[in-house]
């Protein structure tokens, strides 16, 4: 496990940690009241603290289990997901009580997740693989609308467009450009892939990635020399490794 992943799993840790804490709290604040119906609760609450801990704690086992082992385990990949899901929040704030920066704990988040993805060993059809393209990869003073229609892109070499263009036609998948969050969930909703290339930033990456659930996401992070959101870029070489980790091969079936 590289450096990048353990920052993420280790928030994951301090996080469950930080809960422990409050339930040793809260036990501590209520056992000194004598009233039995204090008690009653204090030791319901305790009951459910103690399941919540031990959830999480296998759920976070799970996830470095499979990394650790390098192959994807069913029986622990959808408690994993679970565990990550409801810490996500959690391990941000914990990342900022120690002051590392939002941007290398997403990084992080996003190396996790697209090492759980990549241990599937999907074997997907081109047209079942959806790209989503951020709009701030066109050129700013490109005329064409390529929200709408990706085919309106006419190919000038000015931004990285045309090449994902040409990409997603060589292996026969989809690609859609969106202009942000809503609409990138609305496009994944309408086509219902089975496997998303998502290019954006480490916010919207991050955000994109909980909140597709089930669907396998491997994000890659865009290039943004002239900062967020204006002529951004993306490694085509990155975007084609992704592709390629999760298209079926010659022979196989899906």
């Amino acid at each position: 496990m590289n450096t990048k992943k353990r920052i993420y799993i280790g928030l994951l840790a301090a996080s469950l940690m930080i809960i422990l804490l409050i339930a040793i709290l809260v036990y501590y604040l209520m056992s000194n009241k004598d009233i039995i119906l204090s008690q009653v609760l204090l030791i319901s609450l305790t009951v459910m603290a103690a399941i919540l801990f031990i959830i999480l704690l296998f759920g976070i086992i799970s996830i470095v289990i499979i990394i650790i082992r390098a192959r994807t385990i069913p029986s622990l990949e959808t408690l994993g997901q679970r565990v990550n899901e409801l810490l996500f929040p959690l391990a941000l704030f914990t990342g900022r009580l120690f002051g590392i920066s939002r941007e290398k704990i997403l990084q992080s988040y996003i190396a996790v997740n697209n090492h759980l993805v990549g241990l599937k060993e999907l074997r997907l059809q081109g047209n079942q693989i959806l790209i989503l393209a951020p709009h701030c990869l066109q050129d700013a003073e490109c005329p064409h609308k390529i929200t709408m229609d990706i085919n309106n892109c006419k190919g000038c070499g000015k931004c990285d467009i045309a090449s994902l263009k040409k990409m997603a036609q060589d292996h026969n998948a989809l690609l859609r450009v969106v202009t942000g969050g809503t609409l990138a969930r609305k496009v994944v909703t309408d086509i219902r892939p089975r496997g998303v290339i998502a290019i954006a930033c480490e916010r919207d990456l991050s955000l994109g990635i909980h909140d597709m659930g089930s669907i396998p996401v491997l994000g890659v992070l865009n290039c943004r020399p002239h900062g967020p959101c204006f002529n951004t870029g993306v490694n085509l070489e990155e975007v084609e490794k992704a592709l390629m980790s999760i298209t079926k091969e010659d022979g196989k079936d899906a």
